[in-house]
C-alpha cells in the first residue's frame, strides 16, 4: 500500500513539477508603468527648475548657453548616460527699444513687439501712413503704388482648434507678410498678432525671413486689443499716421543640442530619439514652449532607465535654436541623419492632455503602430493615422523617410500663450503634464522594446 501511494503521489507531483513559469505578459508590465507615470513629479521639478534658475532662452544668446550647462548638469544628475553637447554657430537677432504711437487722428500708444529677424528702425523710428489688408492674398493683389512709403497693416481673424491647424493657416500674415511688403516698397509692417487671445494687451513674436531678394524692414507684432483699436479706427473711415520703433541688432554667437543616452541590452540597435527643445523666446520663461516638452520626454526616458534596460537605445536630445530656424534638428540631422533610427518623436505642443497618436513607421511594423494605438487607449488617447508623423526639429528627417510617431497634445488654449509674456509656469496644468509623461512613458515602452530589470550582482560576503 505504502509503494501504491508513494507511486500515486509521484505521479500527481511530475507533471507539476514539468509546468514552465509562466512569462511575464508585456501589456501589463507596460499598464504598470503606465499607472506609476500618472503620478511623475520629474517633469513638474524640470520645467519649474528650467524656467525659474534659467528663464528665457533666446537662441545664441548667454541666457540659452547658461541653459545648455544647466541640462548637462541636470541630465547627468538624473543618471542619464553619455551626457554632451554638439555646439554649431548662427547669427543671434536680439531686440531693442520698441514703442508704437498713432499720431493721428486719435494720438495713443500701441503695443508691439518686434519679430524675429525684423530690421532695425533708425533710433528716432519711422513715421507713416498706415494702409491696411485683411490677408497677404490681399496685400500681393494691390498696387505698389498703395503700398509704396507706407506701414503696411495685415489683420486675419485666427481660430482656436484642437490640433493647432490654424497656426499653419494664419500665421501667413507673420512669415509671409514682411517679404510682401518690403517687395511693395513699404518702409515698415506691423502684423495682428498670431494667437488666439482677445484679452491680454500681449504681442506674439515669432520669427520670419526675407525672400527672393526682398530689402529687410522693421516688421512687429501688435497686441490683439491694439489690433482690434486700430482696425476700429479704419472702419471710421480714417487713415492713421504711426510713428513705429523696432530697435534690433544682429551678431554672431553659438547654439548647440544638448544630448543623453539611455543605454540598452544591444547597444547597436538603432535608437529611438525623444526631443524638446531648449531654447525660447524672450518675453516669457518658456514654459509651455518648450520647458515641458524637455521635462516631458526626459521624465519618460528617466521612468524606462529606471525600470530596467530597454531592447533598443533612448536617446534624449535638447534641440538648440528651434524658435529661429530649426537650426538644432537641421546641425543633428547633418551630423545624425545618415544613421539609424528606429523612431523619431519631438514634444513641442504646451502641456496640456494628448488626444491623439499618429505614426509613420515604415513598412512591416503597422502592428507595431497599432500596439501602441491599444495600450494608450487607457489614457483617453484615440487612434490617428499611421501614415503620419510631425514634428518640427525632427521633420527634416521624417522627410527624409526616417520613421517617427506624434503624440498630439491639445492646443485648444496653446495660442492664447504661444510666443507670449504669459509663456510662464502658471499656465501649465500639473494633472495634464502628468497624463502626457504616462502617455511617453507607454510610447518608449513599446518603441525601446520589452524593459528587463538589471541583473543583480552577486552580494559580498560579510567578514
Amino acid at each position: 500500500m505504502r509503494t501504491l501511494l508513494a507511486g500515486l503521489l509521484a505521479a500527481v507531483a511530475l507533471p507539476a513539477l514539468a509546468q514552465p513559469t509562466a512569462s511575464p505578459d508585456p501589456d501589463q508590465a507596460i499598464a504598470a508603468l503606465r499607472t506609476a507615470a500618472l503620478e511623475d513629479d520629474h517633469a513638474w521639478r524640470l520645467t519649474e527648475d528650467l524656467t525659474t534658475e534659467v528663464g528665457p532662452r533666446l537662441a545664441g544668446t548667454e541666457a540659452e548657453a547658461r541653459a545648455r550647462d544647466w541640462a548637462v548638469r541636470r541630465l547627468t544628475a538624473m543618471g542619464f548616460s553619455n551626457v554632451r553637447v554638439e555646439q554649431f554657430d548662427m547669427p543671434v537677432w536680439q531686440r531693442g527699444r520698441e514703442q508704437a504711437e498713432l499720431l493721428g487722428p486719435y494720438p495713443q500708444r500701441l503695443v508691439v513687439a518686434a519679430l524675429g529677424n525684423s530690421a532695425s528702425t533708425p533710433a528716432g523710428g519711422v513715421t507713416g501712413e498706415v494702409v491696411a489688408f485683411a490677408s497677404v492674398d490681399a496685400l500681393r493683389a494691390a498696387p505698389p503704388e498703395q503700398v509704396r512709403g507706407k506701414i503696411v497693416y495685415i489683420g486675419h481673424d485666427m481660430p482656436r482648434t484642437q490640433d493647432g491647424s490654424s497656426y499653419g493657416v494664419f500665421g501667413a500674415p507673420r512669415r509671409q507678410g514682411p517679404t510682401v511688403a518690403s517687395q511693395k516698397g513699404a518702409i515698415a509692417i506691423v502684423v495682428r498678432s498670431i494667437g488666439t487671445d482677445r484679452d491680454h494687451r500681449n504681442p506674439h513674436v515669432g520669427t520670419m525671413s526675407f525672400a527672393d531678394g526682398a530689402t529687410p524692414i522693421p516688421a512687429g507684432a501688435l497686441a490683439n486689443p491694439d489690433a482690434d483699436q486700430l482696425e476700429r479706427i479704419f472702419a471710421r473711415g480714417q487713415r492713421p499716421t504711426l510713428r513705429l520703433t523696432l530697435e534690433s541688432k544682429v551678431t554672431k554667437g553659438q547654439s548647440g543640442n544638448v544630448i543623453a543616452d539611455v543605454p540598452s541590452r544591444d547597444p547597436a540597435a538603432p535608437a529611438v530619439l525623444v526631443g524638446c527643445h531648449l531654447d525660447s523666446w524672450d518675453l516669457g520663461t518658456g514654459a509651455i514652449d518648450d520647458a515641458a516638452g524637455c521635462g516631458i520626454v526626459t521624465a519618460a526616458a528617466k521612468r524606462i532607465m529606471d525600470a530596467g534596460q530597454p531592447s533598443r537605445p533612448i536617446r534624449i536630445v535638447w534641440f538648440g535654436a528651434e524658435e529661429v530656424g530649426l537650426f538644432g534638428g537641421l546641425d543633428y540631422r547633418k551630423r545624425h541623419g545618415k544613421e539609424p533610427h528606429h523612431a523619431l518623436m519631438e514634444s513641442d505642443f504646451g502641456a496640456d492632455r494628448v488626444w491623439r497618436v499618429d505614426s509613420r513607421l515604415g513598412a512591416g511594423r503597422e502592428a507595431e503602430g497599432k500596439r501602441l494605438q491599444r495600450l494608450l487607449a487607457p489614457l483617453g488617447i484615440v487612434p490617428g493615422s499611421l501614415a503620419e508623423a510631425e514634428g518640427s526639429d525632427i521633420g527634416p528627417m521624417l522627410g527624409d523617410g526616417l520613421p517617427g510617431a506624434s503624440l498630439q497634445q491639445d492646443g485648444t488654449r496653446y495660442f492664447d500663450v504661444h510666443h507670449t509674456p504669459d509663456d510662464t509656469l502658471a499656465m501649465i496644468d500639473r494633472k495634464q503634464l502628468q497624463q502626457n509623461v504616462a502617455a511617453w512613458t507607454t510610447s518608449l515602452a513599446v518603441l525601446a522594446g520589452p524593459v528587463e530589470p538589471r541583473p543583480v550582482g552577486p552580494r559580498k560576503r560579510r567578514r
